[in-house]
């Protein structure tokens, strides 16, 4: 999974794209990702960021939607490859344009300021 989302920032750097205000709804994309992704990855924000507190990571299990937000290589066009392309360790789920976008705004909102 890793790999996908590297790929996705590789074409990214390779084709620079001007920053493009979201076009999703985060609260739409977090009620989505709780019903569609929830059943393998922790898909709410920490309670208390500031206080630095994470959640446990289990190295060989998916990663959390804070953890996808606060990489370095997450961007609006590395989700929008990585949510549209298959993957042997991840159901394929069948998303529409609007709810790609509306998770991808979600996992962006939780992006560390």
């Amino acid at each position: 999974m890793t790999f996908a989302f590297v790929g996705a920032a590789a074409i990214s750097a390779v084709f620079p794209v001007r920053a493009q205000p979201l076009r999703g709804d985060p609260a739409s994309g977090r009620q989505i990702a709780t019903a569609q992704c929830s059943s393998c990855h922790h898909v709410l924000p920490m309670l208390f960021p500031d206080r630095g507190e994470t959640l446990p990571i289990d190295k060989d299990g998916p990663p959390s939607f804070q953890s996808v937000a606060d990489m370095t290589s997450t961007t609006a066009l590395s989700l929008n490859v990585f949510l549209r392309s298959n993957h042997k360790n991840m159901p394929n789920i069948m998303l529409s344009e609007a709810e790609a976008d509306d998770i991808i705004a979600y996992i962006l909102s939780l992006k560390k300021k």
